[in-house]
């Protein structure tokens, strides 16, 4: 009888162990709905009409999309800032975000199994920056005039720099082996121009024209040294290390694009510059660059001329090679990405004030190469949401979903779509 009890209690314990993990499971963005009962009770909507529930199919295009976050306004990262660390299990992937909240924005990181929200930081005030170190499990930023590190984990907070006073500076992002932040250091003149001019549309061409110095720069992560590495009188951003070489910091002379050469690499081992695409013709533009997985590939927006042949493009930085891949004006984004695999693209598509100027632009969109060109399906329908907030297309760490920012329900929240397509 005993022997009996016990055989009962183990075939009890499995199956309530079994139905925990298919729940676990179910809630996850890197698994589908596949059950027949669960794919009934997924509504088919129009996406942005209204409140939407946890999950949807999108009615236009067909794709499944969960809501990752739903209280208050939260964003995802910038389209080439990577989010994603393994959680300390080892299975489950994080994606850290940033939340809006009494006290300023403050970085959270969400289980993409499970759906749990844990705080990293807590101290009043606007982070800027979003810094991932995959190795060290911390989160660097920029919180009034010094930079700090959180470990994901513990939430253990370190000091690393307090920055210059009376100059614009800041730091974006972290070199492969994680000792580097990069960024840039500017003037107080130049500080003067921002603050005096808040609008982008204000400033834009004011700093490019002034032509005052910038510095890129690097903070060491464990002694706080600032080196200045190279000077230029340009508008030098959008700072990117290689995820692969630590001493390869992609770098862009910003501006109105027809009027910059804007994609250039320095290396901190022998101080050289190299420009990774030179225009050819009058009003050429290449811009919005990221590297590939692997650090092989420096892939950028290129039109020519501006506004009337898109391609998204693709420099080998150690051969040369230019790669082209052509799209239609409706399927130009303001971002695109690369998936895990670098088989595939995801962009975040455009309304017509962009600069492709589009009549039906308006979709988060699925690229597969074809020849010269990219075969794009739509995955979600975005003509509610309001472009003045660009979606930031990332691909899920398993490349299965493509996850986005939007505001099509009033506040800003954050979306995974299904790159396959729900079947119903």
């Amino acid at each position: 009888m005993t022997k009996k009890l016990h055989t009962y209690s183990l075939v009890t314990f499995l199956l309530i162990f079994s139905v925990l993990t298919a729940c676990k499971e179910k809630n996850s963005i890197n698994q589908p709905v596949t059950s027949e009962e669960e794919k009934d009770t997924v509504p088919v909507l129009m996406t942005g009409e209204g409140e939407m529930p946890t999950t949807w199919i999108d009615k236009t295009t067909g794709h499944q999309l969960k809501k990752l976050t739903s209280e208050g306004n939260n964003r995802s990262f910038y389209f080439h800032n990577n989010p994603f660390v393994k959680a300390k299990n080892g299975k489950d992937w994080l994606m850290v975000f940033y939340k809006n909240s009494k006290k300023g924005n403050q970085l959270y990181s969400i289980n993409l199994t499970t759906q749990e929200q844990k705080a990293i930081t807590t101290q009043p005030g606007k982070k800027r920056g979003e810094i991932v170190g995959t190795k060290s499990r911390k989160v660097f930023y920029t919180l009034n005039d010094s930079v700090f590190a959180t470990h994901i984990d513990t939430q253990k907070t370190d000091f690393i720099k307090k920055l210059p006073e009376g100059v614009s500076v800041g730091t974006n992002t972290l070199n492969a082996s994680e000792e580097l932040l990069g960024g840039v250091v500017a003037t107080e003149e130049e500080a003067e121009l921002f603050r005096n001019n808040p609008k982008k549309s204000d400033y834009f061409n004011l700093i490019y024209e002034a032509h005052l110095p910038r510095y890129l720069m690097t903070i060491n992560v464990e002694t706080g040294k600032l080196t200045k590495l190279y000077r230029e009188n340009a508008w030098l951003n959008h700072e990117q290390f290689s995820p692969v070489d630590p001493n390869l910091l992609m770098y862009c002379h910003e501006g109105p694009w027809h009027k910059v050469n804007r994609i250039w690499t320095y290396n901190l081992a022998t101080g050289d510059t190299t420009l990774i695409h030179k225009r050819t013709v009058h009003r050429e533009i290449a811009g919005h660059e990221f590297f590939s997985p692997d650090g092989q590939t420096i892939w950028f927006d290129l039109q020519i001329p501006r506004g009337e042949t898109f391609y998204l493009a693709g420099k080998n930085i150690h051969t040369g090679e230019e790669t082209r891949y052509q799209l239609e004006r409706n399927e130009w984004s303001i971002h695109y990405n690369i998936s895990p695999d670098m088989k595939t693209f995801a962009g975040d598509g455009g309304d017509r004030s962009q600069v492709a100027h589009a009549e039906d632009g308006q979709w988060i969109y699925h690229f597969t190469p074809n020849g010269t060109e990219l075969d794009s399906e739509k995955l979600v329908d975005m003509s509610k949401h309001n472009y003045d907030l660009e979606p930031n297309v990332h691909f899920s760490p398993d490349g299965k979903w493509i996850i986005f920012r939007a505001n099509f329900e009033g506040d800003t929240q954050i979306y995974a779509v299904k790159i396959e397509k729900h079947k119903a």
